[in-house]
């Protein structure tokens, strides 16, 4: 197999594991082209913030910029399945109901929503739509875009350095798929937005740092290593932070 269609397939499969968008069922599967996948992650995020962008530009031309933004966050929970909506809701339960690892573990694994976990998805949510609200239209759809990227960068980057928490799951087969060269890989994807965008909305990164690493020790202390919920609460809660912080630096720009 060439160089260019394996990594094709590897860029599909981590479309599969993502989203709902179909791919050919001749891709091939084995948990090591899934880990290899990894690198592929932040382009998918850049690819289904493309999608959500795309919907609310669409949408523009024929209704009210909040009405337009509530169309392009529910695109992103229809192409990814709310995927990563579920693990932090999950997560949220979890660390809100458990008091011991393997209570915590047992809570994530259950299908039921909670108190926590509504909570956290209400607020989540319409946090998203009033940063989204809140940035100026010119750089509105670009930063969606970004902030998908990078957000999936930070969770990845667990994959790196940090272990999984289970015996299995349905995350086990990546977390050992990290690489440096892989790493690399992803984080230079992650930032293609900002060649697009004014360069002090680098700045707005800079928080998901210490984010991802206080994340990782907080983890490693209650559960002793991540779960795939984990890696959901954390991609949320860093595109989260990101808009947050490219709202506040648009007073400069």
């Amino acid at each position: 197999m060439s160089l260019l269609r394996r990594e094709w397939h590897y860029f599909l499969l981590a479309l599969q594991f993502f989203t709902r968008i179909p791919v050919p069922a001749s891709t091939p599967y084995s948990e090591a082209a899934l880990n290899a996948s990894s690198r592929y992650f932040p382009l998918v995020g850049l690819l289904v913030g493309g999608l959500c962008a795309a919907v609310i530009w669409l949408a523009l031309f024929a209704f009210a910029l909040p009405v337009a933004i509530f169309l392009g966050l529910l695109a992103s929970l229809l192409i990814t399945g709310g995927f990563h909506e579920d693990g932090l809701a999950d997560f949220a339960d979890g660390m809100g109901g458990g008091w011991e690892r393997e209570k915590i573990l047992t809570i994530m694994q259950d299908s039921r929503l909670g108190t926590f976990g509504a909570l956290t998805l209400i607020m989540a949510l319409g946090g998203k739509f009033l940063l989204l609200f809140s940035l100026p239209l010119q750089w509105l759809l670009l930063l969606l875009i970004a902030g998908h990227g990078v957000s999936r960068l930070s969770a990845v980057s667990m994959l790196l350095t940090e272990s999984y928490a289970r015996e299995n799951g349905k995350a086990k087969p990546l977390a050992t798929a990290m690489n440096l060269p892989a790493f690399l890989f992803a984080a230079a994807t992650a930032t293609l937005p900002f060649f697009f965008l004014p360069p002090l909305f680098l700045l707005a990164v800079l928080p998901l740092l210490p984010l991802r690493l206080w994340f990782a020790h907080w983890l490693r202390r209650w559960l002793g290593g991540f779960t795939g919920d984990c890696l959901g609460a954390l991609q949320q809660l860093s595109e989260l932070l990101f808009l947050l912080g490219a709202v506040s630096l648009c007073r400069f720009i």
